[in-house]
């Protein structure tokens, strides 16, 4: 587990701030361009596990790059080039204050709610009689506050947003229509590769110019939920469990050793061979939807490589 990168300590030209994220950490260059670099750090439940993961820095990169790349025409996004594996290179954007959360299954979360009671999360309105893994009439967009670190993000209503002016009616009108357009193609794509978009979610920043556009990841297994289409209405006959691909897998695992990010809960000891198994989860996730294979990079000297390549980029520029 040597070759997996957990943190950065990079001193680029022209750099002004890093932000150290859950799992990516962010270089600001000379208030102009963000340097992203997913790191094998994995999250869940909000807390990071102690080991990385091998080649989930590069998954997560290459997969929220290829449907940048496949939502452009409808979304303008932040990205300008991904001179590395691990990096994607952006422009600057002042983040929104919420991630754009929308469902079109009873899963995940929104299932845990239902089971406790609820039929409302985040102002909507989930109807009786469902089960798990049922979808949706409609999808529904529940929107969450993004935390601080340390902090866990929270769920939160389109009229709580407006009424604390955390996002103008105007500029949130154009969220919620970027969200919908976004996941029908996420939906679409999907559905190429034998798939179901159960959920995901979006985070949008301005430009300096104003402009409104689609940052961060997008499609990836940690920001979104996958099913298998095949066998998915006989599964839901039989109330048995849907096969996914998403790292519910993973929250899953920690479940059921006794780990759901409460307070005084500890992190369960991942082995060497259980990490494998992660990576491999990973792997399987990244051919599934993206409908190609997986080509490992040269992890012996990732650091190093990282910073040949970010230098590179930038003094091209």
């Amino acid at each position: 587990m040597s070759n997996t990168i957990t943190e950065t300590n990079y001193n680029f030209p022209g750099q002004k701030s890093v932000y150290r994220g859950k799992v990516r950490e962010v270089y600001n260059i000379n208030d102009d361009l963000l340097v992203m670099v997913a790191t094998d750090r994995l999250s869940a439940f909000d807390v990071v596990m102690p080991k990385g993961i091998p080649y989930k820095g590069q998954i997560l990169n290459q997969i929220a790059t290829k449907f940048m790349q496949q939502t452009q025409d409808i979304v303008p996004n932040w990205l300008i080039a991904t001179p590395d594996p691990n990096v994607a290179v952006g422009h600057l954007c002042e983040p929104f204050k919420v991630e754009m959360v929308i469902r079109g299954y009873l899963s995940g979360h929104a299932a845990r709610e239902y089971k406790a009671g609820k039929r409302m999360l985040c102002g909507e309105a989930m109807p009786n009689g469902m089960k798990e893994n049922d979808k949706f009439p409609l999808p529904i967009i529940t929107p969450a506050t993004k935390a601080e670190k340390g902090d866990h993000d929270e769920d939160i209503s389109k009229d709580e947003i407006l009424a604390k002016g955390i996002v103008s009616a105007e500029d949130y009108a154009i969220l919620e229509t970027y969200t919908h357009e976004l996941f029908q193609r996420g939906t679409e794509i999907a559905a190429s590769r034998g798939l179901i978009l159960v959920d995901t979610k979006y985070e949008f920043g301005k430009t300096k110019d104003g402009k409104i556009v689609l940052i961060d990841e997008i499609h990836t297994p940690d920001s979104s939920r996958y099913f298998y289409a095949e066998g998915y209405e006989e599964r839901q006959r039989n109330d048995e469990p849907q096969k996914q691909l998403s790292k519910e897998f993973v929250r899953q695992w920690l479940i059921s050793n006794g780990f759901q990010g409460l307070e005084g809960q500890t992190v369960p000891k991942m082995s060497d061979a259980y990490i494998e198994t992660v990576s491999e989860r990973y792997i399987e996730l990244y051919e599934n939807i993206l409908g190609e294979k997986f080509e490992k990079a040269d992890v012996s000297k990732i650091h190093e490589r990282i910073e040949k390549n970010v230098n590179e980029f930038l003094q091209s520029r």
